[in-house]
């Protein structure tokens, strides 16, 4: 597995290594092992799966501590554009966000740690998208900022007048209108 740093603490991008042949390809999508040693050490906990279509856009989501999630995500049909924004007060990229291509195609997935929103919009006519949570959905300890904060600046790579969206993530708040609770350095495990 090869481990990409992003420009922001506490994101990486994963490429496995892919073995091709005539009949098609095998790769190990997650080894706790060499997720704990090349990244850190995490126990996912849950697995999550969605579906959606073309223009979807989904988030920007998180879990309030106590019950706050790592995320380990990846797409298995289409192409996603997903994107992690630091909401960890106090850090030096905060407000910031890593976005990237995640497809069946390039099998990349990305790992935020606690204390990020998330969120993805379907680039492709399908999107079949998995991920690993090192905590318990709790609808308790929801929360969100606006996918379309201009603080932001988040490029989607699809026309956001045509977006659908839950109902919900039509009304979250801007980044600058929470309180947000996480804080840089804390341990949040």
């Amino acid at each position: 597995m090869n481990v990409i740093k992003t420009h922001i603490e506490g994101v990486s991008i994963l490429e496995p290594k892919i073995w091709g042949d005539d009949r098609g390809y095998f790769f190990e999508s997650y080894s706790k092992r060499d997720f704990d040693s090349q990244v850190r050490i995490v126990d996912f906990v849950q697995d999550n799966q969605s579906k959606s279509s073309q223009g979807v856009l989904r988030g920007l989501h998180f879990q309030c501590p106590p019950f706050a999630q790592s995320k380990l995500v990846r797409v298995v049909v289409g192409t996603v554009l997903d994107v992690a924004v630091d909401i960890r007060r106090g850090s030096p990229t905060y407000g910031k966000h890593v976005a990237v291509e995640l497809s069946a195609e390039n099998q990349r997935m990305l790992f935020m740690e606690r204390g990020f929103a998330h969120g993805f919009a379907v680039l492709s006519p399908t999107a079949i998208f998995q991920y690993k949570c090192d905590n318990f959905y709790h609808p308790e300890a929801e929360g969100a900022i606006a996918f379309d904060d201009p603080a932001l600046a988040i490029d989607w790579r699809i026309p956001i007048a045509n977006a659908i969206l839950s109902e919900k993530d039509k009304h979250h708040p801007l980044l600058a209108n929470i309180q947000s609770p996480f804080v840089y350095g804390d341990n949040l495990y």
